[in-house]
């Protein structure tokens, strides 16, 4: 027949007592002796085993566990008893002593590189995952023009382009301000400040006319397209056009990718006028170089491919913004923060891959010849 453990508090009313414990202390008999002793509300200050039958280890452990708590004494334990608490006691006074072991510093910087690697390839993936999605949905809507969503590009074609106009057309033309003053100082060491007019015209045309811009439509329209699309998730409105019927592909990202590449050439290029002008103003006081003869000049220095050179860069940056933005949108779930954290990412990367396509675009150019 099975002896189930129990216990007895033996001493005085008030002060500490001796919690006797009785039976059998094994796994199988200890139902809920620990709930019970749990709720003593005496101090104990000895432990007494001697009523004990046998005890395993799981009897050991919680007699050695009620003696350090209550801070008392283990009195009238057998041999076999002792020699389980003192094992026990000792096991866990070595886990507890044992120091935390610091990785090498090579298995550090090993399991940071793989998790970085992990990473970075599961989120190439997807980036590559997701375009080839925009790719076929755009494919789709070209098949099937009626699917082609006309209002919301132009609506897009607005926000990314006409309402941008103003704060690209200032920063383009106090770009070309500095490029014409320090340029003018710079070349009149050699006596050279005519050919402010070619460094002017040639840079703002095709390089930084382009470049700067597509850094602005990035910190704008890219943001905001990874923050309108990312609160949509967050909404569920995303959810809401599949279950419905509606391609979010074909709503969403199509109109503001085809917005974006239609917009960016146009923005490029009155960006470069906008700091050409600039440049010409800054010439009138710094070289005395009057304003219609500085534009005059710019139609002989500026050879024409420096323009298309602006004009094939411009759709590929643009392209770069709206699959960033869009993708990170996409990929918004959780809270409010992800939206924060995801548009931020979304212009970094944009900008980053932009500034990486014009150094690319600057050395292909000049090994075909267009110098």
């Amino acid at each position: 027949m099975r002896e189930w453990a129990d216990f007895s508090l033996e001493g005085t009313e008030g002060g500490a007592a001796t919690l006797a414990l009785k039976g059998s202390l094994r796994v199988h008999c200890l139902r809920d002796l620990d709930r019970r002793i749990g709720t003593l509300d005496r101090p104990v200050d000895r432990v007494d085993l001697s009523q004990v039958n046998d005890m395993d280890t799981a009897g050991a452990w919680l007699a050695w566990r009620i003696a350090r708590e209550h801070e008392a004494e283990i009195t009238g334990a057998s041999e076999d008893a002792e020699r389980l608490i003192s094992t026990i006691s000792r096991a866990i006074a070595a886990d507890e002593d044992a120091p935390e072991e610091t990785p090498p510093l090579l298995d550090r910087i090993n399991e940071w590189l793989r998790t970085r690697l992990t990473n970075y390839s599961g989120g190439l993936y997807r980036i590559v995952a997701f375009m080839g999605a925009t790719f076929i949905s755009l494919g789709d809507v070209i098949r099937h023009p009626s699917r082609f969503r006309g209002k919301a590009l132009v609506h897009q074609m607005e926000l990314v382009g006409v309402t941008s106009l103003g704060i690209i057309g200032l920063m383009s033309f106090l770009i070309g301000i500095v490029i014409a003053q320090q340029g003018a100082v710079q070349l009149r060491q050699f006596g050279a400040e005519i050919y402010t007019i070619n460094l002017t015209g040639r840079l703002a045309m095709r390089e930084l006319g382009i470049l700067m811009t597509a850094i602005m439509v990035a910190g704008r329209s890219g943001s905001a397209f990874a923050a309108q699309i990312g609160t949509m998730k967050l909404t569920e409105e995303v959810d809401a056009m599949r279950i419905i019927g509606v391609s979010p592909m074909e709503a969403l990202v199509v109109p503001r990718l085809l917005a974006t590449m239609l917009m960016m050439p146009l923005l490029g290029f009155y960006s470069a006028m906008i700091a050409i002008v600039g440049g010409a103003v800054m010439s009138v006081y710094a070289l005395d170089i009057p304003f219609l003869t500085f534009i005059n000049r710019i139609q002989e220095v500026v050879p024409i491919h420096d323009v298309w050179i602006g004009v094939v860069k411009a759709p590929v940056f643009g392209l770069i913004i709206a699959i960033s933005g869009c993708y990170h949108g996409m990929q918004v779930k959780g809270n409010a923060e992800e939206v924060g954290r995801r548009t931020t990412q979304a212009v970094v990367a944009a900008i980053f891959m932009v500034i990486v396509l014009d150094a690319f675009f600057a050395v292909f150019f000049t090994q075909v010849g267009w110098e």
